[in-house]
């Protein structure tokens, strides 16, 4: 990974996880919504991982949001 594709991580798992706590709700409870390991939604969150489509489809779901409100950074 360069120095921008950490960046963009580090930016959209920021974003994630606010949204997630400003709907109050905590990080294993978010995951088993989502339908995944809470180590991987820390990795999300944390900018250390690439998450899929699918992954990111069901974090918007959950965070009840469209998946460009997301993405726009």
């Amino acid at each position: 990974m360069n120095t921008k594709e950490e960046k963009c991580f580090r930016e959209l798992g920021a974003k994630i996880k606010q949204l997630r706590e400003e709907k109050e709700i905590d990080q294993k409870s978010f995951a088993f919504d989502c339908e995944i390991r809470r180590t991987q939604l820390y990795m999300i969150e944390n900018g250390k991982t690439n998450p899929r489509l699918l992954t990111l489809i069901k974090l918007t779901n959950r965070l009840e949001i469209p998946i460009d409100k997301l993405l726009k950074m």
